[in-house]
């Protein structure tokens, strides 16, 4: 893993996961949504953010703005910023109406807020919002490689074409959102990615990179028996 380009966020909103992720020293930044933060039962948006902030420091972190219209997505992007030096604000591409958010972020940009502008893809979407972030700045766009792949649709195209107009622009890092495996990662990797999140639960399987499939194989059969051993089923 150490070997690779691509940087490893965690994506979650279980702080002790959070916390876990930073120690393994693989992880190098966060991002968050408000559905993860349902899922983990966060109540209070400002506190879970100073509570992941102070124990996951150092590391670039990003947190997403609530509302659909723009006005007071910019008041809440200002308030998100705010936080600390390492937040991204995280911007969705389009508010429900599918009106596009490019004028917001190419305002918030012009005052210097760090964005992750979120929910994109296509190139399309790439282009145009490279084309209104402020020369110079620091910003990640997310497309959602992982949930392209679930219609169908083949992302790596789509990444490696990304991934080089990031690159030659100089103001956006590539991020590879909605992981679905591990393999993702080295997916990434080949597609230029600059970053890649990574739940939980990918993450746990870490450990499995480098086996080999023979001893994945193994591994299989003996999962298999421990279960039929736990349920006490019998044929004969």
């Amino acid at each position: 893993m150490n070997d690779l380009n691509v940087q490893i966020y965690a994506d979650g909103a279980v702080i002790s996961d959070m916390v876990k992720a930073k120690e393994s020293g693989v992880v190098k930044g966060f991002t968050t949504n408000p559905s993860l933060m349902k899922k983990a039962g966060v109540t209070d948006y400002l506190s879970f953010a100073k509570e992941v902030l102070a124990k996951v420091t150092g590391l670039p972190i990003s947190f997403e703005v609530f509302s659909d219209d723009f006005d007071t997505m910019a008041k809440e992007a200002r308030k998100i910023s705010a936080l600390g030096e390492n937040v991204f604000v995280k911007i969705p591409i389009t508010n429900t109406k599918g009106e596009s958010s490019v004028p917001l972020i190419k305002k918030l940009s012009a005052e210097g807020i760090k964005l992750n502008v979120t929910a994109m893809f296509t190139l399309e979407q790439t282009k145009d919002v490279l084309a209104a972030l402020k020369p110079g700045s620091q910003n990640i766009l997310s497309i959602f490689a992982g949930r392209l792949a679930d219609t169908g649709i083949d992302p790596m195209p789509l990444m490696k074409d990304a991934a080089k107009l990031c690159h030659e622009n100089g103001n956006g890092w590539l991020l590879w959102a909605s992981c679905r495996e591990v393999l993702n990662i080295f997916q990434a990797e080949e597609c230029g990615c600059d970053i890649i999140t990574c739940t939980a639960p990918v993450i746990a399987k870490f450990p499995l990179i480098g086996t080999s499939p023979k001893e994945r194989s193994l591994q299989t059969v003996q999962d298999f028996n421990k279960d039929v051993k736990a349920l006490g089923f019998s044929i004969l």
